[in-house]
């Protein structure tokens, strides 16, 4: 299975506009994370730069419980919408150096609420920041790229500061996301891009993810080698609790095998998948693909019953439909298969 999903502790953005009477304002239970640097009425430069932290007891757990070997860990957060963007930018995730109050406001409130971060300040408006807009470490951070051909959804390679976060030598304090020096307190267009929150309620929540290698392949079954085959998930059930861990198991079969001498029927001889498989997970409402097919990270393994992949329910976002799909390579042509293995992710309790 080789992956798995940590949903934020927190998240917030802070901006560095002060309301009339020259309070600045939180936005921890804002529906999105905003991104970028615009001019305010007065033609003065200003700057929104997003926050986000995930329990460290999270982290900890699902490397020891469930992680085997090295892996990559990214952070991941969807674009829910993007103005007046530049043809190339920056976003850089920084570890944030010092604790933080999420809060219960919105960007929107009047008058501004102040129980949690601000551009000013860590917390209700007790603590400042030693320098505004958050303190942060230039040490493990990480940044992506974008041009005019992205999908500006936030991809961006955080395993350095993961690592040290698990091993005690960086204090989990979350991450800051901001977009490059030279956008921010820009005047010049307003440069904004949102970004899904905790709080949207979506199928879009921000995510750390863990990525690691764990196929095995070793299997004495016959490869499939003709894409005029039978090929169905086992074992799928309409419905599944967000605790469930599942192996599916492939059965693949040619539609027509090879004539031979043998005392069982032919036609229920199992075969093993090519090792150019993998497997991937849509919504089945939206279409979206919530996981995607990766040639490394969910590869489909086989043993000598059959082709399988496991997956941990608790990725998914409760109550929602999902569908199962299985990518392969038979005789010479690439094929998605969708056999509508359509389940429901349920709330365990």
């Amino acid at each position: 299975m080789a992956l798995f999903r940590i949903y934020p502790e927190k998240d917030a953005f802070i901006w560095s506009e002060p309301t009339v009477g020259g309070l600045y304002g939180n936005a921890g239970k804002d529906e999105v994370l905003e991104i970028g640097g615009y001019p305010d009425a007065d033609l003065t430069g200003r700057t929104n730069r997003a926050m986000i932290q995930f329990r460290q007891a999270d982290i900890t757990s699902s490397i020891n419980e469930k992680v085997t070997g090295g892996f990559s860990a990214s952070l991941n957060l969807s674009l829910a919408s993007a103005t007046e963007i530049p043809d190339t930018f920056t976003i850089t995730a920084f570890p944030i150096s010092s604790s933080w109050t999420n809060g219960t406001g919105k960007r929107v409130d009047s008058p501004a609420n102040v129980s949690g971060v601000s551009w000013k300040y860590k917390d209700d408006g007790t603590t400042q920041w030693t320098t505004h807009g958050c303190d942060y470490l230039s040490s493990s951070a990480a940044s992506q790229s974008f041009d005019l051909t992205s999908d500006y959804d936030i991809d961006i390679n955080v395993t350095e500061a993961v690592e040290s976060m698990y091993s005690g030598s960086l204090s989990n304090n979350g991450f800051l996301l901001k977009i490059n020096d030279a956008y921010e307190n820009y005047t010049t267009a307003s440069v904004n891009l949102k970004y899904f929150g905790s709080d949207t309620h979506t199928i879009f929540p921000p995510y750390l993810e863990l990525k690691w290698d764990d196929t095995t392949y070793s299997s004495t079954l016959t490869e499939l080698d003709t894409d005029i085959a039978t090929i169905k998930i086992k074992n799928h059930k309409p419905e599944y609790a967000d605790s469930d861990k599942v192996r599916f198991r492939i059965s693949a079969r040619p539609k027509y095998p090879a004539r031979t001498f043998t005392t069982s029927s032919i036609y229920l001889t199992e075969f093993k998948l090519p090792a150019t498989s993998y497997w991937g997970i849509q919504d089945d409402f939206s279409q979206e693909m919530i996981v995607d097919f990766d040639t490394t990270y969910t590869k489909i393994s086989a043993d000598n019953t059959s082709s399988f992949f496991d997956i941990y329910m608790d990725i998914l976002q409760p109550e929602r439909y999902y569908k199962l799909l299985v990518k392969t390579t038979l005789n010479g042509s690439t094929i998605v298969l969708d056999n509508n293995n359509i389940f429901k992710v349920v709330k365990n309790g």
